[in-house]
């Protein structure tokens, strides 16, 4: 394996590892998850709730250094744009007629040798 391949790999795995404590996190306060990595043309959505008034749908950003900046900095405007598209064509696809949807970002600093900081951003974009 390259050294390429391993760090794929670990970006892989830190962000399961990130999506799994963001599922906890939100499921713990009461939201139902209805879909996780879903993926279409426009792109993938990390994990999509109800709160039971409507969709939530959540990215997830895990980082284990601020050095190139927060992990929340990471959610472009063309990220976002990126999110809301495949949001609508889950939406879709779904059948889910109109309803409240909401954009949520959860990070997650996981920086060596201490805990990690979970940051839960409502409405972000």
């Amino acid at each position: 394996m390259t050294v390429t391949d391993q760090l794929a790999r670990h970006r892989r795995d830190l962000g399961a590892w990130g999506e799994d404590m963001a599922l906890r996190y939100l499921q713990e306060r009461g939201l139902v998850l209805l879909a996780r990595n879903w993926r279409c043309r426009e792109g993938e959505l990390d994990l999509v709730f109800t709160d039971r008034t409507g969709v939530v749908f959540c990215e997830v950003k895990t980082r284990t250094s601020t050095e190139f900046g927060l992990p929340s900095e990471t959610v472009t405007e063309e990220k976002a744009g990126r999110v809301r598209r495949a949001a609508q064509r889950w939406l879709r696809e779904f059948r889910i007629g109109w309803c409240p949807v909401r954009y949520d970002v959860v990070t997650i600093l996981a920086e060596p040798g201490k805990p990690p900081q979970l940051q839960h951003i409502e409405a972000a974009f």
